[in-house]
């Protein structure tokens, strides 16, 4: 049984304007929250075509057994293979989840959070080699200060690349907790005990590294794009702004058209708009959501159509 509350979704199904016989795909099954509402509108014509890198989340998932259903345990930035092989052109409804579901953060097995004691792992697909456990112990000191600043924005990096490098000349940094407490007396002693831990950053940027999260973005959302037919929309939540950057800029370039200079008489790059933007700025979580989800208090959704 699923501890997962999906943020937005409300939000998320009331935009996708699913209607019966559709066929959609949800992008990031975790534990299927978004999945379920699509099945309740879709009816019994509809199809579901359900995706997740996790393959417990999937196999979780199949379990219900539901004829409409085709449950993929792959990663989405696999789309248009996923589709082709599953004998599908086009689809209705298209939607990402970028979160981490509860069922991961809350597992010691993924050792992706500070708040669980755990091996540090972080994988979605248990069977890659790179885990955050050989990053912190084995990158060099040049590598993990990059990756912390650019994935993580974190503005300590250097004092918090230099503490683990210290303590990894004597021991080898084997947990979750182990990881935060370095990165803890790393910052300076005023940010240390705010509402979000000081080694939020840290872990977001080992996560997006171990799983090459936005390259993997920056790939699925031109593919979800073309997979879409006219009428068709994409939905996407994002969590942190790095996601959501990549997001907006994909779907601002999609909606432009002629790109040709200004004094041109006529139109000569033939560019024509392949969606148009449904919300021109990002839904967000209700103050009501956040408090009783706190997880929901960074994200966005944006949403497009295709056109």
């Amino acid at each position: 049984m699923t501890i997962h509350k999906p943020v937005l979704l409300k939000e998320t199904i009331d935009q996708l304007n699913f209607k019966k016989g559709d066929i959609v795909v949800d992008a990031t099954l975790g534990g299927g929250g978004h999945s379920r509402e699509a099945l309740g509108r879709i009816g019994e014509g509809g199809k579901l075509i359900a995706i997740d890198a996790d393959k417990k989340a999937a196999e979780q998932f199949k379990k219900e057994k539901d004829e409409r259903v085709v449950v993929i345990n792959d990663n989405f930035a696999n789309l248009e293979n996923i589709l082709k092989e599953s004998g599908i052109e086009k689809v209705d409804a298209i939607v990402a989840d970028l979160g981490w579901s509860s069922d991961q953060i809350e597992n010691p097995e993924f050792g992706m959070s500070f708040q669980v004691e755990a091996e540090l792992d972080m994988r979605y697909d248990r069977n890659q080699k790179l885990t955050a456990k050989k990053i912190v112990n084995e990158y060099l000191p040049k590598e993990l200060e990059k990756i912390i600043e650019k994935y993580g924005e974190e503005r300590f990096c250097r004092n918090i690349v230099k503490r683990i490098v210290e303590y990894r000349k004597n021991h080898t940094i084997e947990t979750t907790t182990q990881l935060a407490d370095i990165v803890k007396n790393a910052v300076p002693p005023d940010h240390r005990y705010g509402k979000i831990s000081p080694a939020t950053r840290t872990f977001q940027a080992l996560r997006i590294e171990v799983n090459d999260e936005l390259s993997n973005l920056e790939k699925f959302v031109p593919q979800a794009i073309e997979s879409l037919s006219t009428g068709g929309r994409l939905a996407i939540i994002t969590f942190h702004s790095l996601e959501d950057r990549i997001v907006k800029n994909i779907f601002r370039e999609n909606a432009r058209g002629c790109i040709c200079p200004p004094d041109f008489p006529q139109c000569v790059c033939g560019k024509v708009p392949k969606i148009r933007l449904v919300n021109k700025k990002p839904i967000v979580p209700t103050p009501g959501e956040v408090v009783g989800n706190p997880r929901a208090r960074s994200a966005k959704l944006r949403v497009c159509e295709k056109i």
